[in-house]
């Protein structure tokens, strides 16, 4: 393959193939359309790009390699350490926020690629005078978490679940949730807390 021929070339070294990567990648689109780096320009300035996030309502203003991705930069740069770092490989679920108001995964979201979107992090979660968010306190109220690590993307989910509209059942629910890992086994409790938010919720 192309690929393992090239790392045996003795002139090519991991990191000339780690910022070519990066300047295809951002080449193929992955970079935001307007974006005023060009490939040229993340080559040769070891693929830092000033990036502007907007985090539970606020801006933030950032350089960041253009590999980082949404969850480092939450924990590692902006100190919104909630959103939790399980699996890092987008099978745990334990890094769900929302952007522009979906799941996403944020371990396999690139930080440069959600510029002008709105993030939304378990932080930001409570109402502006402090007061729990209905998801958050039926976990409380259900016991949905144990040792508690999954629980913020748990959580993250779980308002999207009611958000789109897919809380009609306890195995909907279920199916909806089956991509948040939880070794506790809290499932049940889980379900219960959000049977129970989705009549508190609003609009719902």
């Amino acid at each position: 393959m192309p690929e393992l021929s090239l790392l045996r070339m003795p002139n090519v070294s991991r990191r000339d193939l780690l910022t070519a990567g990066a300047a295809l990648a951002a080449g193929a689109g992955i970079l935001p359309s307007g974006a005023d780096a060009s490939i040229a320009d993340l080559t040769q300035s070891g693929t830092m790009v000033p990036v502007r996030l907007q985090v539970n309502g606020k801006e933030a203003d950032l350089l960041l390699d253009v590999r980082v991705t949404v969850l480092d930069a939450l924990r590692e740069h902006l100190d919104l350490t909630g959103t939790k770092k399980g699996c890092d490989q987008g099978q745990c679920g334990a890094c769900t926020v929302h952007i522009d108001g979906q799941r996403v995964l944020s371990c396999l979201t690139l930080a440069v690629a959600v510029q002008g979107q709105r993030i939304d992090t378990i932080e930001g979660l409570a109402g502006a005078n402090g007061g729990l968010h209905p998801m958050q306190q039926a976990f409380i109220d259900h016991d949905g978490f144990q040792c508690g690590f999954c629980t913020p993307g748990q959580i993250m989910s779980a308002v999207a679940c009611v958000r789109e509209g897919h809380a009609g059942s306890d195995t909907e629910i279920r199916e909806y949730m089956s991509g948040n890992l939880c070794r506790c086994g809290a499932y049940p409790n889980i379900v219960a807390a959000i049977r129970q938010a989705c009549t508190q919720m609003p609009g719902h």
